[in-house]
């Protein structure tokens, strides 16, 4: 049974930083694209970042690019995400996603075959 555990959220201020895990089990964590994805209320999931199986390409949002960083460390079947200079905009629900589709098409939701229960990040001004 594939599992993704998000932990890492949390509520600060304008300005602080984050760092997200996802912990994955019962997959080949190391074969699979790995994505972030947030959920603001009352709107869409929408793409935050991905990265490729052996960390060769990474994707972001033009929104948090230059902001967060997307890694992932294969021998602990973790993916991270370090965010900085966070905005209440970026305030929402964050999810981990895998897939083994091609990481081109990384950013649309549909790629993805497994997705976490999702931690919540709050960010006030």
């Amino acid at each position: 049974q594939v599992q993704l555990v998000e932990t890492g959220g949390g509520a600060v201020q304008a300005g602080g930083s984050l760092t997200l895990s996802c912990a994955a089990s019962g997959l080949t964590f190391s074969t699979y694209h790995m994505g972030w994805f947030r959920q603001a209320p009352g709107k869409e999931r929408e793409f935050v970042a991905a990265i490729s199986w052996a960390s060769g390409s990474t994707y972001y949002s033009p929104s948090v690019k230059g902001r967060f960083t997307i890694s992932r460390d294969n021998a602990k079947n973790t993916l991270y995400l370090q965010m900085n200079s966070l905005k209440p905009e970026d305030t929402g629900v964050f999810y981990c996603a895998a897939t083994r589709r091609p990481i081109m098409i990384a950013r649309t939701i549909e790629t993805y075959d497994y997705w976490g229960q999702g931690t919540q990040v709050t960010v006030s001004s």
